[in-house]
């Protein structure tokens, strides 16, 4: 089996832990294994979040891992002259524009606290689907109906197809957000097929997420995202198993180097000998 491109995709919001160190080197593994090449693609549009020195943090990340990167910027400069998501607005602007023609799209002004709200497991069960609001409307989100969703099919890493229907928690998943910004769903996608990608490693908990995203590429009318394999690797867990956060401090890969943890020390206390990826 041979692939053409993987990514390393990290969001700029924090200085990155232990799980992103642990899915880069699967990556990696999986590269390399099958021959394909790598891009680093950085998800920079949550500009509320975004810092310089969280992309310096990346670089500075990649290089200790010696995770070599094929295609991407190699340095902060180069990221924000050059491959930055917001020098790809045009491309996010004209697939909203075609999804804004989607029965499916519709207007929701409910606000994390109103979802909360109205119902306790935190979910967004549809209640503006029926409310019409116009999608012109200032500080809205655009949500697509997944009521009537048919099932999706994933690629399974290696070569495994399952269907499947979209999970409660991404139901109405949003394509673009109340600021006006394009979501993650629809710059993920976008992006990926933007550059080729035919395997995409990531964490089980966006198991859901690329339900969500494949049901969107259909609905974008682009049938080469279906043809994309998955493989969805566990998680890094704390030392009480609850999921790590790029809050924490204190399991951050920078944090780590100043304690003079080497990549040998890194790589055995994510015990990567369990996945038969040809690590070591």
């Amino acid at each position: 089996m041979k692939f053409s491109l993987t990514r390393i995709a990290p969001t700029p919001s924090g200085y990155l832990h232990l799980g992103n160190a642990y899915s880069f080197l699967v990556t990696q593994a999986l590269a390399k294994k099958h021959g394909a090449k790598i891009l680093l693609r950085i998800d920079d549009l949550d500009r509320e979040r975004y810092r310089p020195e969280y992309v310096e943090d990346i670089f500075e990340t990649l290089d200790f891992l010696e995770v070599k990167i094929d295609l991407g910027p190699k340095n902060l400069e180069e990221f924000e002259s050059e491959w930055s998501q917001i020098h790809r607005m045009g491309k996010y602007e004209e697939k909203s524009n075609i999804l804004r023609a989607d029965a499916r799209v519709f207007a929701c002004d409910c606000s994390r606290k109103k979802i909360q709200q109205l119902d306790s497991s935190g979910y967004y069960l549809g209640q503006c689907v029926d409310r019409k609001i116009s999608l012109d409307k200032s500080q809205v989100a655009w949500r697509m109906n997944t009521m009537e969703a048919d099932f999706v099919k994933v690629i399974h890493y290696p070569n495994e197809q399952k269907s499947a229907m979209i999970p409660q928690d991404a139901a109405f998943y949003v394509v673009r957000k109340r600021d006006g910004l394009p979501a993650y769903h629809l710059t993920s996608v976008v992006d990926d097929l933007h550059f080729g990608v035919d395997l995409i490693v990531r964490g089980s908990d966006l198991y859901s997420a690329t339900l969500a995203q494949l049901d969107l590429a259909r609905n974008l009318g682009d049938t080469g995202f279906e043809k994309v394999t998955f493989y969805h690797h566990p998680l890094v867990k704390g030392p009480k198993h609850e999921k790590l956060s790029k809050s924490d401090g204190a399991t951050s890969v920078r944090s780590l180097r100043k304690e003079g943890k080497t990549l040998q020390d890194l790589k055995a206390m994510l015990d990567l000998s369990n996945l038969s990826l040809g690590m070591s």
